[in-house]
């Protein structure tokens, strides 16, 4: 226990509850609820840091005997384009609209992928556990820059749906990262984000303040109040 506390004492904690749409919003555009709030975290993420970074959503892997948990790495080419398209004002809504269909789409391909058993992140670190148990040289990849910024997860989420309004918290996975967790409902979305206190570059209520004003956009590209 007293480890869970001095963790949850390091953790910087934000939870909110949007209240403006929740997955029913989604699925009345033909979009993929969950495929729909990733964009709005990335979109978010990007604009408090003008980059797009390592992410990874859960994917649970609960059809295969003894299967647990794999990653869907949530950026996507189609999602860049959204996310660098959607506060350019040179850039007509039919357009965002497009791009935004595009990156849900292919993103909800990939969460399909993960939980079909194909994703690559569990089946890697099953090669390099592997390797280590048996004393063999880990492959070189493992040791290769890109590999390590590819894995480096500073945006870690997972959706964890309740028929209840709560909402669980995680903590990031480095240390200059964020985790954000929700629990979509019909109407509305509860959402947890941590950081830790100790990163001077993250700030879980901004990310939290980021990400409310991400979805009222999002909200507005479809439904514009003029």
């Amino acid at each position: 226990m007293a480890l869970r506390i001095g963790l949850i004492n390091d953790l910087d904690i934000k939870c909110f509850n949007f209240q403006r749409f929740g997955k029913e919003f989604a699925k009345q555009l033909k979009l993929s609820p969950n495929s729909f709030i990733q964009l709005a975290i990335q979109l978010a993420y990007y604009r408090v840091h003008n980059e797009v970074c390592a992410a990874c959503d859960i994917a649970s892997l609960r059809m295969f005997r003894g299967g647990r948990t794999d990653y869907i790495r949530s950026p996507t080419n189609q999602m860049l384009s959204f996310i660098q398209a959607f506060d350019d004002e040179a850039v007509s809504r039919e357009a965002k609209v497009q791009l935004l269909r595009e990156a849900v789409d292919a993103y909800s391909i990939l969460t399909e992928q993960s939980l079909m058993g194909q994703g690559i992140d569990r089946h890697l670190l099953g090669l390099k556990l592997q390797a280590i148990e048996e004393g063999l040289s880990v492959p070189r990849i493992f040791m290769d820059t890109a590999y390590g910024l590819a894995t480096h997860w500073k945006l870690r989420t997972g959706q964890v749906p309740t028929i209840t309004d709560s909402v669980m918290c995680f903590g990031p996975l480095v240390p200059d990262g964020y985790a954000v967790c929700y629990n979509p409902q019909q109407d509305h979305v509860h959402f947890s984000i941590t950081a830790f206190n100790c990163c001077e570059e993250t700030n879980a209520e901004k990310l939290a303040l980021t990400l409310e004003r991400s979805l009222w956009d999002l909200q507005e590209l479809f439904q514009p109040s003029i």
